[in-house]
Formats: C-alpha cells, sequence, structure tokens
C-alpha cells in the first residue's frame, strides 16, 4: 500500500510539474523549482503567449525559469517577437527562445536571449552539469521594445539572429560547441533573475519551422507543409488561418473578404476565420498552377491552367466569374503565366516565353477576348516576371532581372518610362500595389539565390516600400518562396495581406 501511495504521490507531481499544452507547445512548466511560480498562457484571438516567472536566473550550472515548450527533431527555425511588460526590476530579465536536453535544472540547452537592458546574446550549457558559455560578442543596444529574435538549428550548428521591428535578420552568435541529441525540447522562456520578483513577457508570431537542405528540390523531392496567414502590415501582427500537410499556395483576398488559393491543380477558398476549404469549379480548367488573379472590381478570376503536349508545359490564360463556372480562353500561345488585371477590367498582363523569338521571358499584354498580344518588355535573357497595374491604371509593376540582380521595376502601360525602385543586395520579386495605392508589397530572397529564380522552401522577407520607391521596411520573416504571395494578396481595406509559409512535417 506504502508502495502504491508513493507512486501516486510521484505521478501527480509529474502531472503538475508538466502543465496542459499551451499554443502549439506540448507542455509548459517551471525549471529548476523557482521561489516564485510561473505560468504561459495563449490568446487564440491574435496568437500570442504570455509567460510569468520568477527565478534566480538561467546561469552557472543551474537553472530557474518558466518553459513552454514541444519535442522536435532534426534541422528547424525558431522565429518570435518578444516583448517585457513594464519597466522590471533586475537589468539582466530574460527572455526569448531556448532549445534543451531535458527539463533537468542543469540539462544542456542553447538559449537565443534578450536581456532587460536590450542585451541580446547567444548563449549555452555544452554538458549536463556544466557552467554557462556565452560568446565574446555579445551586441548590447540600448534601443527599447520589440526584438525579433531566431534560433536556428543547422545540423550541428546553432545560429542566433536578431532584428528590430522593420530591419532584416542580423547574425549576433554561432557556434557547435554544444553536446545536444536530435530530439530535443524547443520553446519560449522567461527568468525574472531574481529569486523574489515575478516578471512577465509577451510573444507573438511565433513559429516553429522545420527545414530542409538547401539543395532540396521542391519540384522532384517532395512537399513541405503549408501555412495559410494572415498579416496586418502596419503592426506586423500575424495569424495562422488554416494548414495542410501537402502544398497549397498563392492567395487572393476576395471582396466578400474570403482567401482564395491553389492545391493540387483545383481553385479553392476559405473564410478568414478557417474552416474547411471549398473548391471552385473551374470546368475544364483543372490543372491550375499558382498564378490566379481576381478583377479589381471583384467579379472575375483570371487564371493560368496547363494543358498537355505544350511548350513551357502549356501554361495557358483563362477568365471565369470569381464563383465559378466554364472558363474562357484568353491565350492560345504557350508559357504564358498570368499575373494582373487592368483596373477597367478589359485586359490582362503576364509573362510569357515566346520560344521562335527570344529565350527570355518578357512581359505581355492581352484583351480578355483574346487576339494578338503587346509585348511590353523586351530582354533578349533573363527574366521580367509578376506584371501588375496600380489601382489607377497609371503603372504596371513587375521584377526583372535587366540590371543582373532581381529588382522591382514600373513601367506605363504602353511599356515607356521604365524605373528601378529596389537596388538592395536581395532578389526581390512580385510587386503587389495596395488597393489604395499608397503601398507595395514584395517578396525578398538572399543573394545565395539564383536572381532569375524564386524556388520553394527558402529563409525569406516580405517587404513593403511606398509605391513610388524608398527604403523597404521588414514585415515578416519566414520559410517559404515560391507559391508565397506569387499573385495579390491585399485585404480590400489595404491594412493586410494573406500569404504562404511552409515547414517540414506538420503537426
Amino acid at each position: 500500500m506504502r508502495f502504491l501511495l508513493l507512486a501516486a504521490f510521484l505521478a501527480a507531481q509529474l502531472f503538475t510539474s508538466a502543465q496542459a499544452p499551451v499554443g502549439i507547445f506540448e507542455h509548459h512548466t517551471d525549471i529548476g523549482q523557482p521561489k516564485i511560480k510561473g505560468d504561459a498562457t495563449y490568446h487564440a484571438g491574435d496568437q500570442s503567449y504570455h509567460l510569468e516567472a520568477g527565478g534566480y536566473n538561467i546561469w552557472f550550472g543551474r537553472d530557474e525559469f518558466h518553459y513552454a515548450y514541444k519535442k522536435i527533431k532534426g534541422d528547424f527555425i525558431l522565429t518570435g517577437n518578444f516583448a517585457f511588460e513594464g519597466s522590471g526590476v533586475d537589468p539582466h530579465r530574460k527572455t526569448g527562445w531556448m532549445v534543451r536536453a531535458a527539463t533537468t535544472d542543469d540539462a544542456a540547452h542553447m538559449t537565443a536571449t534578450v536581456h532587460g537592458d536590450g542585451m541580446v546574446a547567444l548563449q549555452w550549457r555544452r554538458m549536463k552539469g556544466a557552467h554557462m558559455r556565452d560568446p565574446q560578442d555579445e551586441l548590447f543596444t540600448r534601443k527599447s521594445g520589440t526584438r525579433i529574435i531566431q534560433l536556428e538549428r543547422l545540423g550541428g550548428v546553432f545560429i542566433m539572429r536578431v532584428a528590430h521591428p522593420g530591419e532584416p535578420l542580423q547574425e549576433v552568435g554561432r557556434t557547435d560547441a554544444i553536446d545536444m541529441p536530435d530530439e530535443v525540447l524547443a520553446g519560449i522562456f522567461l527568468s525574472s533573475h531574481n529569486a523574489d520578483v515575478k516578471e512577465q513577457a509577451t510573444a507573438w508570431n511565433v513559429r516553429i519551422e522545420k527545414t530542409v537542405t538547401d539543395s532540396y528540390n521542391g519540384y522532384r523531392d517532395g512537399v513541405l507543409g503549408s501555412r495559410l496567414e494572415i498579416m496586418n502590415v502596419f503592426d506586423g501582427k500575424r495569424r495562422i488561418v488554416h494548414e495542410d500537410k501537402g502544398r497549397f499556395e498563392a492567395p487572393n483576398w476576395t471582396k466578400d473578404n474570403k482567401l482564395l488559393f491553389n492545391q493540387d491543380g483545383g481553385i479553392y477558398t476559405i473564410p478568414l476565420a478557417g474552416g474547411q476549404p471549398v473548391q471552385l469549379n473551374t470546368g475544364v480548367a483543372n490543372r491550375n498552377n499558382n498564378d490566379h488573379v481576381i478583377s479589381m472590381d471583384g467579379k472575375w478570376l483570371a487564371i493560368s491552367s496547363h494543358r498537355d503536349g505544350l511548350p513551357g508545359g502549356g501554361s495557358t490564360i483563362y477568365y471565369l466569374p470569381v464563383t465559378g463556372g466554364e472558363p474562357k480562353l484568353v491565350t492560345d500561345s504557350t508559357p504564358s503565366y498570368l499575373h494582373g488585371w487592368s483596373p477597367n477590367g478589359k485586359e490582362l498582363v503576364y509573362t510569357a516565353q515566346r520560344l521562335s523569338r527570344q529565350k527570355a521571358y518578357n512581359i505581355y499584354r492581352i484583351s480578355i477576348a483574346g487576339g494578338k498580344e503587346t509585348q511590353l518588355t523586351f530582354l533578349e535573357k533573363g527574366l521580367a516576371d509578376g506584371p501588375e497595374y496600380s489601382p489607377d491604371g497609371k503603372w504596371i509593376y513587375y521584377n526583372s532581372t535587366e540590371s543582373g540582380t532581381m529588382q522591382i521595376w514600373r513601367m506605363k502601360p504602353d511599356g515607356s518610362g521604365r524605373e528601378q525602385l529596389t537596388f538592395d543586395e536581395y532578389n526581390n520579386w512580385f510587386a503587389h500595389p495596395s488597393p489604395d495605392n499608397k503601398w507595395i508589397v514584395f517578396l525578398s530572397f538572399p543573394n545565395t539565390v539564383d536572381p532569375g529564380d524564386h524556388p520553394f522552401y527558402k529563409r525569406v522577407m516580405l517587404r513593403l516600400m511606398p509605391v513610388g520607391g524608398g527604403a523597404p521596411r521588414v514585415i515578416a520573416y519566414l520559410y517559404g518562396g515560391q507559391g508565397t504571395i506569387n499573385t495579390p494578396s491585399w485585404s480590400p481595406d489595404s491594412k493586410q495581406i494573406a500569404f504562404v509559409s511552409n515547414s517540414k512535417e506538420l503537426e
């Protein structure tokens, strides 16, 4: 009997020490038995996390803090926005991401930490019971407020990156000097750095993305899971609407506030609140790709769909009612990849390769009634892609390798007056003007990606800039690329966008 009572007591202690799931995390618990107990709560409305914690420190040979975590294997990227609440007591209160070998207080761990005084550092315990270490080049900044913190596992290497809102991520620490099993605990944490004080912090845009090697080919090697997200472009807050272990791509935002995307050759709609996607009737066009665009009046949907036995995979442009129906053929020449409607709804713009005349892809315009197409760019090599009209019809925005790298350009609707708008080290794709004609949002690949390519499954950014050009501001860091934001996805009120991010083995 005594043995049974002891077993029941230990089971109860284990149950209470590892509390119920919170958001995407399987457990949350105090590590190291701090004097003041902590907590973690999840707010479904904005998908944010609130942390409360005591704890003497995360240092020396043992730790005290509150931890929300899940088990994960292999390579991954952890990204989130973190902010302390209140002025705090100790300048070295800590929050951020932690990868840990176990929940014991002396376990090996790798921590991407932001301190209350603004210092950020990659800190670690190499093995169980060892004293903590950190690099010599800790970054201290007096700029207060939100930090975007990222911790990546790449084989045996851990990399910490950090940014203030609107800025690209900067690497601040990297090490392989840690003994860490393949399956680890990964999550968010808070420690007050004072055993007698409870501190609070908030984390949002919390994402765990399982990655593949840079050589992975999304067409040949398989599909990663997909997340449909919406984001307020001005406060940067993101919300996941729908997830699938398969591939879906390129959301459009309808006038009646639904989202439309392509998956497995079909076109689907889903409410903003989420739910079960509903397939749209597109008739004979049943091999649709991620080039689908809603007319500016919201009544029509133009699509690119493949036909067998034709050049470039036979991508051909059609249009149909946005509610579904039998499509009408617009272009008979292939390959043609749709990207934009004129404001009056009478013309479409697209990128195409005409093999009899050139090796390059150029931009063309055509009437929705079909007929002769008009060539607007004249590259002899490279690529001009992603054409899209401004809402006032005065410009066509597009991306082009004309200057050597992929940059954002605009031209007048007849192809004259070309202007380059971005000039940085990134390869920039798919400029989408907002309905109020004030902003463009676009996708940025790192310069390690070929300028003429927009592959799946890369570390990319979404950036925002005025329609006339200017310094771009980062609004999202994600794992994605091809299919993330190929087509216009602004909300009708010009405050939000929709996009797709990816992760291996979504649960």
